[in-house]
């Protein structure tokens, strides 16, 4: 395949050309004014010519809008692109072919893929782009437009099947816990994928990311398991520190003296105190701690 590189195509400011053409108009219209002339004379061929060539250059003019440009292609041969904004004038001969540079969003299909543990989930993201390379966009690819949303389609179900949807250990990156760094690689894949269309891809993010129906329940039951485990921990460490500052500042005070018995006695009041879900209810000793 021959990769085609845009250049710019050759043109002329179009208020130019028009003021040669109403020139041309009004001399030959100035012909037909006049009744003494005689007819078929080189005159009236000369203003028959003129009146030719304001018709051959008329499809010649063009007008471009802000962050437009027109593709120019002559008998199958790639002419040349014009970018800037405003009325001109080229080989009135080439065929035109209008590409938008402004940028505009994709907003890909939710898909149902497997994700790196095999669990299958949906995913669907949103791509921002816009058209660099006029020339590569139409005639490098058939259709651009297909193009980006096959690609960022393929580069979504690539990333899916590569990472977990959730991490369950504290270094493993995953497609909920790091959005950021998922961004990246996906915006550097749709990239490297659309290179060859001559599209700059602005960024590409993830816009739904869920469990599939089938076991999305089963999943919540789990998060919720694990959201309790990892508060319950937090909760012993809390208690544990507790327990152990209070043994530290009651044996710094002197206020009583601790064997072992009395102390693992003190603890297990303690945590039963702190990690109970329920209020703890006082149990008054009016004896001696041994009774």
């Amino acid at each position: 395949m021959k990769n085609i590189q845009e250049k710019k195509v050759f043109k002329i400011s179009g208020w130019a050309v028009l003021a040669v053409d109403i020139i041309l108009v009004a001399f030959a219209v100035s012909y037909f004014i006049r009744v003494d002339d005689p007819p078929l004379n080189f005159a009236f061929f000369a203003r028959i010519g003129c009146m030719l060539i304001v018709g051959l250059t008329g499809p010649g003019f063009f007008v471009l809008h802000p962050n437009e440009a027109l593709v120019f292609t002559f008998v199958g041969r790639y002419f040349g692109s014009a970018r800037d904004a405003g009325f001109h004038w080229t080989n009135p001969f080439c065929a035109k072919h209008r590409v938008t540079l402004r940028i505009s969003n994709l907003i890909s299909e939710k898909i149902k893929v497997n994700d790196a543990c095999g669990n299958p989930i949906e995913i669907a993201a949103v791509v921002v782009w816009h058209v660099v390379d006029t020339a590569k966009a139409k005639f490098n690819v058939d259709n651009y437009k297909n193009f980006i949303a096959i690609q960022s389609e393929t580069a979504v179900r690539q990333l899916a099947s590569h990472y977990p949807y959730d991490s369950h250990e504290a270094d493993q990156e995953s497609l909920r816990t790091n959005p950021d760094q998922i961004a990246a690689m996906l915006r550097d894949q749709v990239q490297e994928r659309l290179e060859v269309s001559g599209v700059n891809v602005v960024e590409a993010r993830l816009m739904h990311l869920a469990y599939a129906p089938e076991i999305a329940q089963a999943m919540l039951r789990r998060q919720q398991a694990e959201a309790i485990i990892a508060a319950r921990q937090k909760i012993v460490d809390g208690a544990v520190g507790m327990v152990e500052m209070a043994l530290v500042h009651l044996e710094k005070s002197g206020m009583v003296d601790l064997d072992n018995e009395k102390k693992a006695a003190m603890v297990n009041n303690l945590l039963v105190a702190l990690v109970s879900e329920n209020d703890a209810t006082p149990v008054i000793n009016t004896g001696t701690l041994y009774a």
